[in-house]
């Protein structure tokens, strides 16, 4: 009598069944007339070019490897104005100058690994991050834990971030040692009260809590809340300021620096807010979020938006989307020449000033869950893209196209 051998394992699932391969694009393209880096007047125009790759490997029925690698290239005619002198016969605010400040390239790798339970109810996860452009130097690393319940219902998650930042301080042209130019026009001499930072990090910390509930079978809702603590170098040393109780002086049509921006040295943020997605039928999905936001600088602001899903077909999705941002102002804020030299705090960057935004975006995207498609050894699973307009009330305009496609391995 033969006995059969009794094989007492079950089939587990795998988290990631094959690689996959993201591809993304994006180009974004500014416009506006309060640059901060020549004091809250002048051109903001920035161009500003992004691609990255993100590859998720399967490394057995638990694990998941992600790395991202991308870089973010730039031409910047606010910038350009960190040294105005380097190009044109006219120098001016509202013209880009040609010096190397006017673009730059900014790398960056991030890697993140993954664990998920045997019954799939626990996920934690640690990441590492190494970015660097010009001036800026970051290296980061955090992790996160979640834990579902009630048959996957519920589910709680906490995560922590910690980012050690070091600034090359780039300063404007004429506070630099040595600087002398016999086209300075003006009431007495040019002599500006400025001195160096003398620090240049910049540490951030944060800690999140998101907690996410299936309300019923075509609701679902999530709450989040932030802390996020700052301490270092938070301003930017290539921003200038004009006083308004000193005398002005000029090379052209160009206003020489008071000073550059000066903020405290801590900063504490506190974001909270929710999302809650409505299934509507077989062909719409309603799509909503609020922030709400606070800091210790004195800014409050409120986010709303709306996403409407639309299914055309079995594999193209239409997506309309809207969103409105509003703000207080940062109690440190001021228009060109408001601020007194006797201050202790002063910026003239207009993104930290009282506005409202609106956001308009449509995008469409390609999905086929059998990868009918195929390039070279991997199947086309997605094709995303979008576009989106953004207009702010204090002259800002700008507009942004992304492209994503996903791809994944035989």
């Amino acid at each position: 009598m033969g006995w059969s051998q009794q094989d007492n394992t079950s089939y587990k699932r795998r988290v990631l069944e094959a690689s996959e391969v993201d591809l993304l694009f994006s180009y974004y393209n500014q416009d506006g007339n309060h640059a901060a880096v020549t004091g809250g007047e002048g051109t903001e125009d920035l161009t500003d070019a992004t691609s990255s790759i993100v590859l998720r490997m399967p490394l057995n029925e638990d694990d998941v490897l992600t790395v991202d690698v991308g870089l973010s290239a730039y031409t910047s005619a606010s910038s350009s104005n960190v040294n105005p002198l380097d190009g044109g016969l006219n120098v001016t605010p509202f013209d880009a100058s040609s010096g190397e400040s006017r673009k730059d390239i900014l790398a960056y790798v991030k890697p993140t690994y993954q664990h998920s339970s045997e019954d799939r109810n626990t996920i934690w996860s640690a990441n590492a991050y190494v970015s660097s452009e010009y001036d800026y130097f970051s290296i980061g690393f955090g992790g996160n834990y979640t834990r579902l319940f009630n048959e996957k219902n519920t589910e709680l998650s906490l995560g922590g971030t910690v980012f050690l930042d070091k600034w090359n301080a780039i300063y404007p042209i004429e506070l630099r040692p040595g600087f002398f130019d016999d086209r300075i026009t003006g009431n007495g001499a040019y002599m500006p009260n400025f001195t160096e930072f003398d620090k240049e990090n910049r540490n951030s910390y944060s800690l999140s809590l998101s907690f996410s509930q299936i309300l019923g079978k075509r609701v679902q809702g999530a709450l989040f809340v932030d802390l996020v603590s700052q301490n270092g170098l938070l301003s930017t040393p290539f921003q200038r300021v004009y006083f308004g109780d000193t005398e002005d002086f000029f090379i052209d049509d160009f206003q020489l620096a008071d000073d550059v921006e000066h903020l405290p040295d801590s900063r504490l943020k506190v974001p909270f807010g929710g999302r809650l997605n409505y299934y509507v039928n077989d062909f719409l999905v309603l799509r909503s979020y609020y922030r709400l936001y606070w800091d210790d600088w004195g800014i409050t602001s409120h986010t709303a938006n709306l996403e409407l899903p639309f299914k055309l077909t079995d594999k193209f999705t239409l997506y309309p989307a809207y969103r409105y941002y509003t703000q207080t102002a940062a109690d440190y804020f001021y228009p060109k020449e408001a601020a007194l030299s006797t201050s202790e705090f002063y910026t003239s960057d207009y993104d930290l000033s009282k506005y409202d935004a609106h956001q308009y975006g449509l995008g469409v995207q390609y999905k086929d869950i059998f990868t009918s498609a195929k390039v070279l050894n991997f199947g086309l699973k997605t094709i995303d893209l979008r576009f989106s307009q953004y207009d702010r009330s204090d002259g800002l305009n700008a507009f942004i196209l992304t492209l994503g496609t996903t791809f994944v391995g035989n």
